[in-house]
């Protein structure tokens, strides 16, 4: 009996249908986090949103945090992946070049909040962001 073939296997399926647009790089130096905590923020009720304009021309670039204050591990964990899938939907049509991005969860909203409504309020906070 022949192998089953992976559901992505074809080339011509995989990505058929979504956006060409590259998804931003992650911040992963402390020292990155905290020049995007000194730079403009815009805060939601399920999330906050820190922004700071590089020197470089470089791609976008986004981290994701949680404090202890939101929970164990276990709610932690689910809250970056939220905030991940949030960016993933996002940011590929309104990163700018040249940007770091930090979201940052909030106790109990970030686990517990509709995901439609932080669509919504990720997109809305990114235009405030880049207004001033």
């Amino acid at each position: 009996m022949p192998p089953l073939p992976h559901p992505v296997a074809d080339p011509q399926q995989k990505g058929a249908g979504k956006a060409a647009f590259a998804m931003p790089g992650t911040l992963r130096k402390r020292a990155d986090f905290l020049a995007a905590a000194k730079g403009r923020r815009q805060g939601m009720p399920g999330f906050l949103l820190q922004a700071r304009a590089r020197d470089d021309q470089g791609g976008a670039r986004i981290g994701y945090t949680c404090s202890k204050k939101l929970g164990n591990a276990v709610l932690r964990n689910r809250a970056k992946r939220r905030l991940r899938a949030l960016a993933r939907d996002i940011m590929p049509g309104n990163a700018r070049e040249g940007w770091d991005y930090v979201l940052v969860g909030r106790p109990e909203a970030t686990v517990s909040r509709d995901f439609a409504t932080m669509l919504a309020e990720l997109a809305k906070a990114l235009d405030k962001v880049h207004k001033t």
